[in-house]
């Protein structure tokens, strides 16, 4: 029999809605979005440049160029350092985030750096090198990579338990690798099956829960100690991120398909579906507020590829 735990927040209403829609503006493309609690700024990764924005206003505070087709913005607090991936300069750009000035780069052995994310445990930033089967180990004090971790696929974003354990979603293979990051070793891979394209990864540190999300349109669920899926449910298909709220126990996922699915946490092993939010049609990649339950998310009402982007947006999604 299976025991719900007494949660310590109540569950979400299901009134989760577009609550503020503000204008950005700026051409190009954009990937992962981070967001930096402690000073309310969202780092949007654009291809030429890096875009900060105060949540709170809506404002662009700045706008950081030098960038060559950015894909993720990782931060380390300890150093008041950013660091964001390069895809088509196969580097590294490091940034003050005192001045969001540009302070050097670092370059990595792997092809096309996209996701990227810092481990706590080592006090290393991983770069996932979507291009060359790889992980580029870096020492954000040393300014270098210290080494590359070979994987079996192509690897997609990636989450940390902040204990020497990282999770990485294998695109090409539906599969998601655990990585030793004290050995910068992989010690398993699980199969996601039936999902196929896993991108956003997202964990539950405290009941070892790990949330995959699949391009044709599944949510997975993994116990991050067994490698056993426990859960599945549909969503919209073409996500690219998906975060989790540990204070209210619900699941977000962002699709290119114009919807943000929210999922409850029923118990660690169980969960139901609630009402999904209407976004934009691009609105792939999110970041969540952990503190005021917040979801930050971009699109462009005029998003072809391969066509100039107009009306580029931020969205906030509220519970209240």
């Amino acid at each position: 029999m299976v025991v719900a735990p007494s949660w310590g927040a109540a569950p979400p209403s299901g009134n989760y809605r577009v609550t503020h829609q503000y204008a950005l503006g700026g051409s190009g493309g954009w990937d992962y979005l981070t967001l930096d609690p402690s000073t309310n700024r969202l780092f949007v990764a654009r291809d030429n440049r890096v875009m900060v924005v105060d949540t709170k206003s809506g404002k662009v505070v700045k706008e950081i160029p030098g960038m060559k087709h950015a894909h993720g913005v990782a931060l380390v607090p300890d150093l008041q350092r950013a660091y964001v991936t390069n895809g088509d300069a196969n580097d590294v750009s490091v940034v003050d985030l005192k001045t969001l000035a540009v302070a050097g780069s670092i370059p990595v052995g792997g092809k096309d750096p996209d996701a990227i994310i810092y481990d706590s445990a080592t006090s290393h930033v991983l770069a996932m090198n979507g291009d060359s089967n790889s992980i580029s180990v870096i020492d954000p004090r040393l300014g270098k990579e210290l080494q590359t971790i070979a994987l079996a696929g192509n690897p997609e974003f990636a989450t940390s338990d902040g204990h020497g354990n990282v999770y990485v979603n294998l695109e090409d293979k539906g599969e998601l690798a655990h990585i030793d990051t004290r050995a910068n070793a992989v010690k398993q891979t699980w199969s996601l099956s039936p999902c196929e394209g896993p991108t956003g990864l997202a964990l539950d540190a405290v009941n070892q829960r790990l949330f995959s999300v699949c391009a044709n349109g599944w949510l997975i669920v993994t116990d991050a100690g067994s490698g056993h899926q426990v859960a599945r449910l549909p969503i919209g298909k073409a996500p690219d991120a998906v975060a989790y709220d540990a204070r209210t126990h619900t699941v977000f996922s962002s699709s290119r398909e114009g919807v943000l699915d929210v999922i409850h946490q029923v118990d660690k092993d169980h969960y139901s579906s609630a009402k999904a939010v209407p976004t934009l049609k691009s609105a792939r990649t999110l970041a969540l507020d952990p503190a005021s339950h917040e979801i930050f998310l971009v699109g462009a009402k005029s998003a072809v590829k391969g066509k100039p982007v107009s009306g580029f947006t931020m969205l906030v999604v509220d519970p209240h």
